[in-house]
């Protein structure tokens, strides 16, 4: 049995655990957990995403969610944060995004300026800075020196850094694209490497038409959704995994994600549409049922082939 990686584990400075342990045992699900409500798509994919639900459009609609049902905290990119978090100061943490992008160019090239800074992250309160780094594209050298001078700033001022570790650009569609266990396992290791604090990644899949593309060896893996989770979370090393939730899911396949992610060892979640994308009382309802799910897991993993192999 292997046990899943605790804020214990992680060398970080007084400021970055304290805001740490506000999130993963003060707020939200606690025990150790994290369950984050964000709202970044209307700058990364437009109001299209609010559509299905029209009372999403009003960010004080998640801001509400995120309080009432149990959030550990909320993402908010800056413009956000200023014009609406004021009235939730201190009954939400607040996850600060500082750059991003809009989805009308094509990802070729993908790259997310910054917008916002470490210093906007501590005028407004917030217990944490999101940055989101897109692995693979051919603008990483970019983004890389970017992202170190964010960590730079956030390690000097005690906030502790979340990637968004996304697989981009023409060159990761050439080896199987961005669902890919190579693409994910590589960002979760690319944001231990770069030192990020948490990282969030979404759930490999597997497309047995683009399997040929894969590299070795991960074109010869045959692993289940909980194996390649696990190899994702040991690959991330001393850095805490989160799972995207992505587009909005049935309640059955959302509830299964989540088991198994739990079961490899992830320490939360960060689920936007599969929540505001329902009815107020509905994602009550769900938030209750993953919260309890979260704290009834021991985050002790099995230690399979998988994990084993990513050593």
């Amino acid at each position: 049995m292997k046990r899943a990686v605790t804020l214990d584990d992680l060398d970080l400075s007084a400021g970055k655990k304290t805001r740490l342990y506000r999130m993963l045992y003060k707020y939200g699900p606690g025990h150790g957990k994290l369950m984050v409500l964000p709202i970044d798509q209307g700058l990364e994919h437009g109001p299209r995403d609010f559509f299905v639900n029209p009372d999403s459009v009003n960010p004080e609609y998640q801001l509400r969610l995120t309080l009432e049902g149990g959030f550990s905290a909320i993402a908010l990119q800056v413009g956000l944060a200023e014009k609406y978090f004021k009235a939730f100061a201190g009954k939400v943490p607040l996850i600060l995004k500082i750059n991003g992008k809009t989805e009308i160019p094509p990802d070729d090239e993908a790259f997310s300026p910054c917008h916002a800074s470490v210093e906007d992250a501590l005028r407004l309160g917030a217990d944490a800075i999101g940055y989101t780094c897109y692995v693979g594209s051919p603008r990483q050298d970019e983004d890389f020196i970017q992202f170190g001078k964010v960590r730079r700033e956030a390690e000097r001022v005690g906030l502790p850094l979340i990637m968004w570790a996304y697989p981009r650009g023409k060159y990761m569609d050439q080896k199987g694209g961005k669902e890919s266990l190579f693409a994910v396992d590589y960002a979760a290791r690319v944001a231990q490497e770069l030192g990020a604090d948490v990282v969030k990644v979404n759930i490999p899949k597997v497309d047995e038409e683009k399997r040929a593309q894969y590299p070795k060896p991960y074109n010869e893996l045959k692993l289940s959704q909980r194996e390649m989770l696990e190899k994702v979370v040991a690959s991330a090393g001393r850095t805490l995994v989160i799972i995207s939730g992505g587009s909005k899911r049935s309640d059955d396949a959302l509830l299964q994600d989540v088991q198994d992610c739990l079961e490899a060892g992830v320490t939360g979640f960060i689920f936007g549409r599969n929540f505001w994308q329902r009815r107020f009382g509905e994602a009550l309802e769900m938030s209750t049922r993953i919260t309890k799910l979260m704290q009834t897991t021991n985050g002790v993993v099995s230690e399979t082939k998988a994990t084993v192999k990513a050593r």
